[in-house]
């Protein structure tokens, strides 16, 4: 599978991806609950990390109907 540019994310393309601020994104990243690399001093995300983790994240909420 060939990667395209723009399945790497900066942070701030993330934070507008996930619609939420980045200090929320800096705090998931902290705590290792978004799937990051660092590279130097710059995070950067795989958009299709991110979709996983997503779909992850949203079958294991409680209540949150992921095994219908």
């Amino acid at each position: 599978m060939d990667e395209k540019p723009g399945d790497v994310l900066t942070i701030e393309e993330l934070a507008a991806y996930l619609k939420i601020p980045k200090s929320t994104l800096y705090k998931l990243v902290r705590e290792g609950k978004i799937p990051s690399q660092k590279i130097g001093r710059h995070w950067r995300f795989r958009k299709g990390a991110i979709d996983h983790w997503l779909e992850e994240t949203r079958a294991n909420e409680p209540g949150s109907g992921g095994d219908r």
